[in-house]
């Protein structure tokens, strides 16, 4: 019987990054291909391209990769993979693996829609660092995301992280217009005791949904006003410009 292979829809990676991987110099691999349609996302050519991922045959992008991992053999010390989505990738648990195996540490990057992917990952001790993205407080994720969210798989997501121990952080993005104040008093009492919590500062320059600047004309959020009324639920909490 024939079994397909898969390798990863890479969409490129960064050479080097000094910010994605906290710690650690690293470098950045982009996934091909997501499940939610924020309207604010900042990387929509990641979250549209996504097409078949190639079976039977082996991603030139990613061949090219792995050459370039061997090459920065003993000067980077980690890879962050984010995308798009990675736990889509049919064949990431396989990547982390030969990622590893040349004595890179791994961050994932993820929306938490897979809690059965993170899982497996925790499992096997493949992963350094988590960072999940918390689209907004439950009963608003379906809406925020553009698609039809089962929160059930968010929340396992969320206790899977803080119960594991790996070093993570949660992250919002602030969105005027999409959230509210009132959105991360409840964020803040469901993810109360976290490591590390940041706000990171919405961006119009690149976006998925251009009508979404319709929305957030002439709208702001005090970020500031925000960390100081929910800081002390977190053992660690900053704001990401």
């Amino acid at each position: 019987m024939f079994h397909a292979t898969y390798c990863m829809n890479i969409g490129g990676y960064q050479k080097l990054t000094l910010i994605d991987f906290p710690g650690t110099l690293a470098t950045t691999v982009f996934t091909v291909g997501c499940n939610f349609r924020c309207p604010f996302c900042h990387n929509p050519e990641l979250v549209l391209g996504a097409g078949q991922i190639a079976s039977g045959t082996q991603n030139k992008t990613e061949q090219e990769f792995f050459a370039f991992l061997n090459k920065r053999k003993g000067k980077l010390a980690g890879v962050c993979i984010t995308g798009g989505e990675p736990t889509l990738q049919p064949d990431l648990i396989d990547f982390i693996k030969k990622v590893r195996a040349m004595g890179f540490l791994i961050k994932l990057d993820t929306n938490g829609a897979r809690p059965d992917i993170l899982k497996k990952l925790l499992d096997l001790k493949l992963l350094d660092f988590v960072a999940m993205d918390i689209k907004n407080q439950l009963k608003n994720y379906s809406k925020t995301v553009g698609v039809k969210v089962d929160t059930e798989r968010i929340r396992l997501s969320v206790d899977l992280i803080r119960n594991s121990r790996v070093n993570y952080e949660f992250r919002t993005t602030v969105v005027p217009g999409i959230h509210e104040e009132k959105d991360f008093l409840e964020i803040a009492k469901w993810i109360a005791g976290a490591k590390a919590y940041y706000l990171q500062e919405y961006r119009e320059d690149v976006i998925l949904d251009k009508k979404l600047k319709l929305k957030t004309k002439g709208k702001k959020i005090d970020l500031e006003k925000i960390q100081s009324k929910i800081s002390k639920n977190f053992e660690k909490m900053g704001i990401r410009r």
